[in-house]
């Protein structure tokens, strides 16, 4: 079967030709106007004259108002060519030249003058045409609509994303469905004075399924969809964004009812003020023009913007108002049901072995996003297909979750045995805590192998999603933290750089405990406001709300929340030191550890029921 030629392979070589013809046009007319010129001399028509009373004029070739052709040299050395430019007036010129016997030769337009005319400019008429050429092509036949919007239109048809590939985001998908069902049937929710919607807004992290909401909408509504990136508004030229909202509305309403989407709306919808060009600042022109047409003076019935952002907090607030955006839509990380439901969409045509518990890798995976779910399977994909095996385990699963979480292993790296005994000790100390303290998460499983930027890992996983925490269970948390530490102190009488991110971890709680949570003597106070993105247009001074003696009042509360669970490891883990020692030994045998096994060492050799 023949391949279609490559659309990439046509341009390429249309660029090559007209750069050709420029490169040969170029080098014909620095030639002939080299040749032209030879050894031509330019003279001062008072020269000419004199030239021509002195009998050293041979001919002359009148051209218009400019005189060429042979002369003799002083001496009568030899002959040489010469031009001269004659006044437009001077009815005694010929009769000069005759008197002096010159052979005279009129023509109205030389035939070789008129090339090199034409030659000293088509460098120039080429270079303008194969720009506008190449423009065309890229522009798609638009080479100067600016203002024309890149919006894409999709229909039912086109769209190969439905809700039944979106899944756990049940409530954001319910929104959009009822947006939908209106397109389709108004009049039933009409009948009692309601009325669409004119604008919703996705609101959630990175990842979350925000643009794949909006691709399942394209899917399943039987209307007109355009997609457009917040970023396509804005250009260099001042006012081709604006002119791009207003030709996307037209555009819209000829179309109506229809749906748009626009990505990363925060890219064209950034608060007013913020920047250094003032209200005539491009991007500005732009969000005014889009504010306007949701919910101007004119009527845009029937035409819905669906817009997702990862950063409402700075939105212009015109932007947000009812009549605009009339609904927000959170679309958040999913709980352990909704990453089982995900785990199932991406699992549907990838052969599992029997053994796999889509539940188990739910709860193993808190805080992942859908995205981060996709990867981990597509990666637990490529890693069996390389093992050779026909469908997918456990093993492969968990060795994806890794990946996504903490890197590929790095087997490869050298580390001295020093330094494996001090990775060993400090990744048991957490182990060994998270299965003694009752209110820690339980433990998953022990590594020592390294990945990304760290030497060794301990998991923990959690039963449930949390969204509240008790002060027993972050007080749990800082012991399993400072473990490792405590751990090095104890067993190797030393300190290592390895408990570095520990340390920070444990801060953060702390300071939070301190200053967010109140839960301290200093009482239920919140100290500090929460740090924002600071762009420019705002005022960027820090200023503190706080004396400098509970600043110290702070520090101190922070010191002894993480003193007090340092002591509480140390405590637990010198109760049971050969545990630690054999959990260690383990690790440096074994490299990796489950949760069961560390149960089975802590219950001298019997499985933990």
């Amino acid at each position: 079967m023949k391949k279609p030629r490559n659309m990439n392979q046509k341009n390429s070589k249309g660029i090559l030709f007209w750069l050709a013809s420029i490169i040969i046009i170029i080098f014909l007319w620095s030639l002939l106007s080299d040749v032209s010129k030879g050894q031509e001399i330019e003279l001062k028509f008072s020269d000419f004259m004199e030239k021509v009373e002195s009998k050293a004029v041979i001919d002359a070739e009148i051209v218009s108002n400019v005189v060429v052709g042979k002369m003799r040299t002083s001496g009568n050395m030899g002959v040489v060519k010469y031009k001269t430019a004659i006044p437009v007036s001077y009815p005694e010129f010929i009769s000069i030249l005759r008197k002096n016997n010159v052979i005279i030769k009129v023509e109205e337009l030389n035939k070789n003058e008129l090339m090199r005319s034409i030659l000293a400019y088509s460098p120039f008429l080429i270079l303008i045409v194969f720009w506008i050429v190449m423009m065309r092509q890229q522009g798609g036949g638009r080479a100067f609509s600016f203002g024309k919007s890149k919006a894409k239109m999709f229909t039912g048809e086109q769209a190969k994303v439905t809700f039944k590939d979106v899944a756990g985001i049940d409530e954001a998908k319910d929104e959009v469905e009822e947006v939908i069902a209106f397109l389709k049937d108004p009049k039933k929710f009409q009948r009692l004075g309601g009325k669409i919607p004119k604008g919703v807004l996705l609101i959630g992290h990175p990842g979350t399924g925000k643009t794949l909401l909006a691709r399942a909408i394209a899917g399943e509504a039987q209307v007109p969809f355009f997609s457009i990136s917040g970023s396509d508004f804005v250009e260099l030229f001042v006012g081709v964004g604006a002119s791009r909202v207003r030709d996307l509305f037209e555009e819209g309403k000829k179309h109506s009812p229809c749906l748009v989407f626009i990505d990363e709306i925060d890219a064209v919808g950034r608060q007013r003020g913020a920047g250094l060009g003032g209200g005539h600042d491009e991007r500005e022109q732009t969000l005014n023009a889009l504010l306007v047409e949701m919910d101007g003076f004119d009527d845009n019935e029937g035409v819905i913007i669906i817009a997702a952002t990862n950063r409402p907090d700075i939105l212009d607030s015109a932007l947000l108002r009812p009549g605009r955006f009339d609904r927000r839509i959170m679309v958040s990380s999913p709980d352990v049901k909704g990453r089982e439901e995900i785990l199932k969409v991406h699992t549907r045509k990838i052969p599992l072995a029997k053994t796999i518990d889509l539940s188990v890798l739910a709860r193993s995976t808190p805080g992942f996003t859908g995205a981060d779910i996709a990867n981990m399977v597509n990666e637990a994909a490529l890693y069996a297909s390389r093992k050779g095996k026909k469908n997918l385990e456990m093993n492969d699963f968990e060795y994806a979750k890794d990946k996504v979480l903490m890197g590929a292993e790095r087997r490869s790296m050298i580390i001295s045995d020093e330094e494996k005994k001090v990775t060993a000790y400090h990744e048991a100390g957490h182990a060994l805590i998270a299965v003694v303290e009752d209110e820690a998460d339980p433990l998953h499983k022990v590594s020592i192998i390294p990945r990304g930027t760290a030497l060794g890992m301990t998991q923990q996983l959690p039963i449930n999603d949390k969204y509240t925490y008790s002060k027993k269970y972050l007080e749990a948390q800082l012991v399993v933290l400072l473990a490792g530490r405590a751990a090095e102190e104890i067993f190797l009488d030393a300190v290592t750089t390895g408990a570095g991110s520990d340390f920070e971890k444990a801060t953060d709680i702390a300071r939070k405990m301190v200053c967010e949570w109140g839960m301290s003597s200093l009482g239920p106070v919140k100290y500090g406001k929460q740090d924002d993105m600071i762009f420019l247009g705002r005022d960027m001074m820090y200023h503190s709300e706080y004396s400098e003696n509970t600043a110290q009042k702070i520090d101190r509360e922070i010191a002894a929340i993480i003193d007090k669970a340092y002591k509480n490891a140390k405590d637990n883990i010198l109760a049971h030191k050969d545990k630690l020692e054999e959990i260690a030994t383990r690790l440096l045998d074994q490299e990796s550890l489950s949760a069961d096994e560390i149960s089975t060492i802590l219950n001298n050799g019997k499985k933990a029921n």
